[in-house]
C-alpha cells in the first residue's frame, strides 16, 4: 500500500497537454482507450475523468480515514529498507505517540522492533518470498518501555514492487497471559487432581484397611456371639439340670420340716424348726426366681392365651394372701367386678402374685388393696398399700435385677430382688404395660393393663357333697419317685396324716406294689430312672389294672412342653418343691 501523500491522481491541466501535444503520437488503441486521440475526444472524455478522479479522490480519503482510525495496528514497510508508513493504533500499540516515530530502517526494525532480531526478520523475509504471504504469524514486538507484546501479524509481499510489503498486527497479549493462566490452572488442576487422586487412594487404602477391620470385628463377634449363645444354652441346660438336682433335696427337706412343724415339740425345737421352714422358703423362692429369668431370657416360655373371668383369675390370689396379710398384722381388701380378660393365666398371676407379695413384705402397718379400673379397651389391675414408698428417682431401678432399695443390711433384704425383673420380663412378652405411682411414707401403687374380653357367666355346676372331717385317714397312696429320701419324706408326712402309704421306685415296684393292694391315689414323679416318665407310668398300671386309677405328676420340671403335656392328659401337676398345703389341699380333693 502506498503512503498517503503518494495516492494522487495521474497529470492534468495545460501543462500536461502541451506536454501530450509535443510528445510523439502513442498508438491509437491507448489513445482511443483514454480518450486523448484528438481535442474533441478529450473535451468529450473530460467530465467521465473529472468524476472518476473525484471518485478516486474519495476512496481515497475513505482508506486514509481508516488507516488512521484502524483498531488493529497497519503499516507499510520494504524488506530492505524499513518500515515507510505506519498507523497511529500501530504507534500507540508499540508505546509511541506519533506515528513517524515508528518508521525504523530496516537495522533498526530488526534491533527495535523484532524481539527475535535480524534472524527473525530474515525468516520472514524468506517465508515472504516464497509464498508471498505470511497469515496468523505469532510473534512477540519490543515496545518503547522495553517490554514485549506479543501480536498476531498477517503479511503480504507486493509482487509488482519489489520488496514492499503490508502489514496487519492484533495485539493478543491478553490473550496470550489469558492462555499462560489457563496453562497455569490447567497445572494447577492437574496438581490438584493428582493431590486429590493420591488423597483419595490413601482414603480408600484406609477405607479398605477399615473394611477388612471390621470384617474382622464382626468375625469375632459373630463367634463371640455364637460362644455368648452356646454358653446360654449350656447355661440353660445346666440350669435346667440343676433345678432337678437341687429341687430334690429341697423338696425332701420341706417335706421333712412340714412333718416336724405338725407336731408337739417343744419350744425350743418348735423354734428350730421354723426357722429352718422360713430358711427354705427362702432358697425355693430364690431358686425358683432364678430359674424363671433363665426361662424368660432363653424365650424358653410360650404364651398360651385364652378367656378368663377376673372371679377365678383373682380369687385365688385373695384367698392364697389372705392368711399372708394377716400374719403380717395387714388388712388385705378385693374388689373383683363382672369382667373378663383375655391373657395367659399362669403368667398373668405370676405378676399379681408378685406385686401383692411386695406389698405384704414391705408394708408394715395399714392395708393392702387388690382392685380392677377399666380404661377404654383394657383392664388395669391394681394393687395398692400404705407402705414405705418409693422416690421418684429411684422407680426405674426397681425393676432391675438383684436390687432391692433401702436393703444395705441383711437383715433388711426380703428375697434377692429379682421378682419385679421378671415382672418387667412377662409384660415384655405379653405386651403389657406396667404402671407404678408411689409417693415415699405414703405406699405405692403397681398396676398392669390387660386386654379385656367379653364376659361369660359360669355354667352352674352341682357342687360335690363334702365329706365331714379330715378325709386323709385311711386313704391308700402310692407314691412313685427315684429318690430314696423323697420317698421317705413323703412317707413320713402322709402317714402322719393318717393315710396307707407304699413306695416305688419305678414301674416294676410299682406293679408288685399293687398286686393285692388297690390304692386310691398315685404321687407319681415325672422323671424316674432309665429314661421313664411319670406318664407313661400311670397309663401302663391303669391299663394293666383296668382302673380309672386318679394321678398327681410332682416333678420338679418347669418346661411349657412338660405342662402342656400334662394339661393335655388331663393329670394334675404339682411343681417341687411341693408346699404340703397345696398337696394336702389335692389328697382332699381327690379322696373326697
Amino acid at each position: 500500500m502506498a503512503k498517503p501523500s503518494e495516492l494522487r491522481p495521474g497529470s492534468a491541466g495545460p501543462a500536461g497537454q502541451e506536454a501530450a501535444a509535443a510528445a510523439p503520437a502513442p498508438r491509437p488503441d491507448v489513445a482511443d482507450l483514454l480518450g486523448l486521440g484528438s481535442h474533441s475526444a478529450r473535451k468529450s472524455y473530460y467530465p467521465e475523468l473529472s468524476a472518476r478522479l473525484d471518485e478516486l479522490e474519495r476512496e481515497r480519503n475513505r482508506y486514509k480515514w481508516l488507516f488512521e482510525h484502524a483498531v488493529h495496528g497497519i503499516f507499510q514497510g520494504n524488506l530492505n529498507h524499513g518500515i515507510l508508513a505506519a498507523n497511529p493504533a500501530l504507534a500507540h500499540m508499540l508505546g509511541y505517540e506519533d506515528p513517524q516515530q515508528v518508521l525504523w530502517s530496516r537495522t533498526d526494525l530488526a534491533e527495535q522492533l523484532f524481539v527475535g532480531g535480524a534472524e527473525e526478520l530474515k525468516r520472514i523475509g524468506a517465508v515472504l518470498r516464497q509464498g508471498n504471504g505470511l497469515f496468523g504469524y505469532e510473534t512477540q514486538l519490543r515496545r518503547r518501555d522495553g517490554s514485549h507484546i506479543d501480536v498476531l501479524m498477517n503479511l503480504l509481499l507486493k509482487p509488482d514492487e519489489e520488496g514492499l510489503v503490508e502489514g496487519f498486527v492484533a495485539d493478543i497479549t491478553e490473550r496470550k497471559q489469558a492462555q499462560l493462566r489457563q496453562q497455569q490452572l490447567n497445572v494447577e488442576l492437574e496438581r490438584r487432581v493428582a493431590a486429590r487422586t493420591a488423597e483419595l487412594l490413601e482414603a480408600n487404602r484406609h477405607l479398605q484397611q477399615e473394611i477388612r477391620e471390621r470384617e474382622r470385628v464382626q468375625c469375632e463377634l459373630r463367634e463371640a456371639r455364637d460362644a455368648a449363645e452356646a454358653a446360654n444354652q449350656s447355661k440353660d441346660k445346666y440350669l435346667a439340670a440343676a433345678s432337678h438336682d437341687l429341687l430334690q433335696p429341697l423338696n425332701a427337706a420341706r417335706l421333712l420340716i412340714s412333718t416336724l412343724r405338725e407336731r408337739n415339740l417343744p419350744a425350743a425345737e418348735g423354734t428350730l424348726v421354723e426357722r429352718t421352714h422360713q430358711a427354705l422358703e427362702g432358697a425355693e423362692d430364690l431358686l425358683a426366681d432364678l430359674l424363671d429369668i433363665a426361662r424368660l431370657d432363653s424365650r424358653a416360655i410360650r404364651p398360651d392365651l385364652a378367656v378368663y373371668r377376673l372371679d377365678e383369675l383373682l380369687a385365688p390370689l385373695a384367698s392364697e394372701f389372705q392368711s399372708v396379710a394377716e400374719a403380717a398384722g395387714l388388712q388385705l381388701r378385693v374388689r373383683i367386678p363382672r369382667l373378663a380378660v383375655h391373657t395367659d393365666f399362669r403368667l398373668l398371676t405370676r405378676i399379681l402374685r408378685n406385686f401383692l407379695s411386695n406389698a405384704c413384705r414391705y408394708t408394715s402397718d395399714g392395708r393392702v388393696l387388690l382392685g380392677c379400673r377399666r380404661r377404654g379397651g383394657y383392664l388395669s389391675i391394681q394393687v395398692a398399700d400404705t407402705g414405705r414408698g418409693i422416690p421418684a428417682d429411684k422407680l426405674e431401678e426397681i425393676f432391675l435385677e438383684f436390687n432391692q432399695l433401702e436393703a444395705s443390711r441383711a437383715a433388711e433384704r426380703k428375697g434377692v430382688g429379682l421378682g419385679l425383673a421378671i415382672v418387667e420380663r412377662i409384660a415384655r412378652m405379653l405386651d403389657y404395660r406396667v404402671r407404678v405411682q408411689s409417693l415415699p411414707g405414703c405406699g405405692s401403687l403397681f398396676s398392669i393393663e390387660v386386654p379385656l374380653a367379653e364376659y361369660v357367666a359360669a355354667a352352674p355346676v352341682a357342687r360335690p357333697q363334702e365329706s365331714p372331717g379330715n378325709p386323709l385317714p385311711g386313704r391308700r397312696v402310692l407314691v412313685v419317685d427315684n429318690e430314696p429320701d423323697i420317698q421317705q419324706s413323703m412317707q413320713a408326712l402322709l402317714t402322719q396324716w393318717g393315710c396307707e402309704v407304699r413306695l416305688a421306685d419305678g414301674l416294676e415296684e410299682a406293679r408288685g406294689q399293687l398286686a393285692g393292694w388297690q390304692p386310691e391315689l398315685l404321687l407319681v414323679d415325672y422323671h424316674l430312672d432309665q429314661g421313664a416318665n411319670g406318664c407313661d407310668l400311670i397309663h401302663s398300671l391303669r391299663e394293666e389294672s383296668h382302673l380309672p386309677l386318679p394321678a398327681v405328676i410332682i416333678t420338679a420340671e418347669r418346661s411349657e412342653q412338660c405342662r402342656r403335656h400334662l394339661h393335655q392328659l388331663g393329670i394334675p401337676l404339682l411343681n417341687k418343691p411341693v408346699k404340703p398345703g397345696k398337696l394336702r389341699a389335692a389328697l382332699s380333693q381327690f379322696l373326697s
